[in-house]
């Protein structure tokens, strides 16, 4: 496959009310599009009886893209079962905690269930047979925003039984290992071993969950496996890996957008499949929108694998919250090149004329007419083929990884810092402060970091951790890197049992303090700032205390401390404060990392890497209203929008929603002389 900047949507000829094809392909060349995104949600259509197969509209599209010389993305389109397969085995719809599921939705179905998998199989060896010899195919996407769905059948929990048998051999040690003697839980047979849907033990439970994560990337594998089967040499293979969602309020689809930390599957296992991560990324807009999910998103997906990846779903229009201004739109798409995206493609197309998705709008509205966000599309589509090559492969390097866990969130649903703090809003608020300081950083799997990457480590409630982790980041501090970690950070083990020495376990002597009480902070402030949700009582052992709370009982009593150890320094941050303070313990210890803190702060946020031609990038966004001016920070750059070169501390302007991408130019001059 010929390396190019991918950009494109997702297209659906079966859902158009009327035949237009040839007008699509047509509008989307004009747009500057050059791949396509199909099939992944049309199994029914694919087979409309049992082993009854009709690729005709598939066809269709298929050989128009190859008229039109552009690529397509085939998905298997098993994320949405036939109405035929569940009245031939009702089995194939999952077992959850509160029901089985009854037949309409997508994402309803029993990943382990042998008719489900039977079915799956030969739908996705047909439609490879079909498709992977045609040369606009480019690659696979296996599935779609994949979860275990909640799966706890008769036969998923034998499965865990057996997980059980194999990690911990005996019914005595996993009673030792989970306390299951409280509320007379001990299991002395497997035999006798409970329905999980009733477990009331945290450990135990979170154990399920992540055995129920492990199914889901396992059954993402299976797929990638029987993909490996037919795709040639030069096609890849991705998946759409989508976040948690954070709702506006409303209990309807055209509410809410991409937060935190997927809940139900493991980013990092799931990837491993894959030759190239992919990602679906939605966030709000209009005055609120910020950057902060692209990053986010952007510099998760991108440490899976610490590679370039895909934006294989984002927003165009879609529902009233969406409409972009002029000017995000094309932000927004260059946001995503900034996280070191290599593809981006709009969900969808055209918006939906019926069905739940009904508003949720696409590039083109229901007229299937232009209309300016389409236009807006059609501008930077223009600039992205003749900066393609300059855009394309950005490599970032840098020197902040922020932890992430999956164990931790499911561990802080069964205990909860508080009804309105969730573990996800703990990470967002840690990554989002770094974000809005400019400060860039990777998200990084805990089982995926390689600490001698990085010279500052932040760990946002990293509740639950193994003690090789724990040594790890020590064996850090004491080479000289700066950790900073928050309240609720290393309370228990990886099976969620609360460590019996000084909190937090193993590193109060290198953070040079210890707690063992934390409270509601009530009337508590903390550098004359309101102290919310959270607070431990910290007693320092050598550290310096860098703000005691504010309270006539708890004034004793550290809120934040900082600590020298061995060569390097470790900050512990108590209690959940205002970003403002939090910002200035970050800038604290990025000098103390190293690190030359920016000039510049959001709403100008600066975004950088080395592009494939090895020269530094600089992206430069405004999400921002007003005009916004900023001096340059880097040597002698060169605009690639507006061909406009800045002298190192010379004036750049920027309009409203608009940005600048900087190529440092000082290397192609040495070159030249």
């Amino acid at each position: 496959m010929k390396e190019e900047l991918l950009f494109g949507a997702a297209y659906y000829a079966e859902y158009m009310p009327y035949e237009r094809i040839d007008r699509d392909m047509e509008m989307m060349k004009q747009a500057g599009m050059n791949v396509l995104r199909i099939a992944e949600s049309t199994w029914s259509t694919l087979e409309p009886h049992d082993n009854v197969f009709d690729f005709s509209f598939l066809d269709k599209v298929l050989e128009a893209a190859e008229r039109e010389n552009l690529s397509v993305i085939v998905g298997t389109p098993t994320y949405a079962v036939p109405a035929w397969l569940v009245k031939k085995d009702p089995a194939v719809l999952a077992v959850t905690k509160e029901r089985q599921e009854l037949y309409g939705r997508r994402q309803n179905m029993d990943i382990m269930n042998e008719t489900f998998r039977f079915h799956a199989e030969r739908v996705i060896r047909k439609l490879l047979e079909h498709t992977a010899g045609r040369r606009c195919v480019i690659g696979f996407q296996i599935d779609n925003e994949t979860k275990h769905y909640g799966t706890a059948s008769p036969g998923v929990q034998a499965l865990f039984v057996e997980y059980l048998k194999e990690t911990f051999g005996t019914t005595g040690k996993l009673n030792e290992t989970f306390g299951l003697a409280y509320w007379s839980n001990s299991v002395h047979s497997w035999e006798d071993f409970p329905d999980m849907r009733g477990c009331i033990n945290g450990g135990l439970a979170s154990e399920f969950e992540k055995f129920q994560r492990k199914l889901a990337a396992d059954y993402l594998s299976w797929q990638a496996d029987l993909v490996r089967a037919y795709k040639r040499e030069d096609q890849f293979i991705t998946h759409n890996l989508d976040f948690e969602w954070k709702k506006f309020g409303a209990d309807i689809a055209q509410d809410g957008y991409s937060y935190g930390v997927q809940p139900d599957i493991n980013h990092y296992e799931a990837a491993k499949c894959l030759t190239i991560a992919g990602t679906d990324i939605y966030h709000p807009t209009q005055d609120f929108l910020t950057g902060a999910e692209i990053a986010f998103g952007g510099d998760e997906i991108r440490s899976l694998k610490q590679e370039n990846y895909f934006v294989l779903e984002c927003q165009a229009q879609a529902f009233k919250y969406w409409t972009p201004y002029p000017g995000q739109l094309r932000l927004q798409a260059y946001s995503h090149l900034a996280s070191g995206a290599k593809g981006l493609m709009y969900w969808n197309w055209h918006s939906i004329h019926n069905g739940y998705e009904t508003y949720w709008k696409g590039l083109l509205s229901h007229d299937l007419d232009t209309n300016p966000t389409y236009e807006e599309a059609c501008v930077f589509g223009r600039e992205w083929k003749n900066l393609g090559k300059k855009l394309i492969g950005l490599k970032k390097k840098n020197r902040i990884a922020l932890l992430v866990d999956n164990q931790c969130l499911t561990a802080m649903k069964w205990f909860p810092i508080d009804r309105d703090l969730s573990y996800n809003d703990v990470v967002r608020w840690a990554y989002d402060s770094l974000y809005e300081m400019n400060l860039e950083c990777d998200v990084v799997d805990v089982q995926a970091v390689d600490m001698s990457r990085y010279d500052m480590i932040v760990t946002p409630a990293l509740y639950s951790a193994k003690e090789s982790l724990l040594q790890q980041l020590e064996e850090f501090v004491a080479r000289g890197g700066v950790l900073v970690s928050t309240f609720k950070s290393f309370v228990c083990n990886e099976y969620l049992s609360v460590y019996c020495d000084k909190q937090p376990h193993r590193l109060h002597r290198c953070f040079g303090m210890s707690y063992n009480q934390f409270t509601e902070p009530g009337t508590a402030a903390l550098k004359g700032q309101k102290v919310q949700y959270f607070a431990e009582l910290l007693k320092t052992e050598g550290a310096e205390s860098l703000g005691n709370y504010e309270h006539k009982y708890w004034g004793k009593y550290a809120g934040i401390t900082c600590n020298d150890y061995g060569k390097g320094r470790a900050y512990y941050i108590g209690c959940f404060t205002e970003k403002g303070i939090l910002k200035e313990i970050y800038a604290q210890a990025g000098r103390d990392a190293g690190m030359e803190l920016p000039l510049s702060v959001w709403p100008v946020v600066f975004r950088s890497g080395e592009n494939a031609e090895g020269h530094m990038l600089h992206y430069v966004l405004n999400y921002s209203e007003n005009q916004q001016e900023v001096l340059n920070p880097y040597k002698r750059v060169r605009d690639l929008l507006s061909d406009k070169v800045y002298e190192p501390g010379e004036k750049i302007l920027l309009m409203d929603w608009n940005l600048a991408i900087l190529e440092e130019i000082y290397s192609v001059i040495w070159h030249k002389k």
